[in-house]
């Protein structure tokens, strides 16, 4: 699954990445903090959308990112399992 940068207010265009709370390879849980956003207004943690792998990170820390744009990608996990 993608994962892309959401629009947290009205007028918010961009945020820059504070950092990565979880990298490449690390298991995830869905509503887990992954990163760290600051916008103009707020700092915000992004939360994992779905529970699997963090499989790629698209952007890298202190990098300025577009609402929308896809930051990460998460492999989900067989449910099946459970």
């Amino acid at each position: 699954m993608q994962v892309v940068l959401p629009k947290w207010g009205v007028s918010m265009q961009e945020a820059f990445l504070l950092k990565w709370l979880k990298q490449v390879g690390d298991p995830v849980v869905k509503g887990e903090p992954i990163a760290d956003f600051e916008t103009d207004k707020v700092e915000v943690t992004l939360e994992a959308p779905v529970s699997g792998t963090l499989t790629r990170q698209f952007v890298a820390n202190e990098d300025t990112v577009p609402v929308g744009a896809v930051i990460a990608e998460i492999t989900e996990a067989d449910n099946r399992d459970i």
